[in-house]
């Protein structure tokens, strides 16, 4: 990970990401009729990680296709299904940038060795 200067709009892409796990958070329990966000809590863990690994493949595919702006549409149903799984299982962004930010300058072969579990 680079520790420099960050480019342009990486800033602003940390702020969506927080904003938009606020507008999911703010969606559990409201009418799943009215609210795609309502309706995956309403459905469960399990439905959650199914649609998570739905936008996975297609996100890959899109990949393979090597469209950026078809990746980029894609990506951000994965990530936004990231995050409601996040906030199922009770995890904040800023958890995972903590634990981001720990393995910074670790090696990811020598971080892998270090796991427990």
């Amino acid at each position: 990970m680079n520790k420099g200067k960050a480019k342009e709009g990486e800033t602003a892409s940390v702020d969506v990401i927080a904003r938009l796990f606020e507008v999911i958070e703010s969606r559990r329990g409201k009418d799943p009729e009215t609210s795609h966000t309502a309706k995956l809590f309403s459905r469960g863990r399990g439905k959650i990680c199914q649609k998570l690994g739905e936008e996975a493949v297609e996100t890959v595919v899109a990949a393979l296709d090597q469209k950026p702006k078809h990746v980029a549409r894609e990506s951000a149903d994965l990530l936004y299904h990231l995050l409601v799984l996040w906030a199922e299982v009770g995890l904040t962004p800023g958890q995972v940038w903590a634990e981001l930010e720990a393995r910074e300058g670790i090696s990811g072969i020598e971080e892998k060795k270090s796991r427990k579990d």
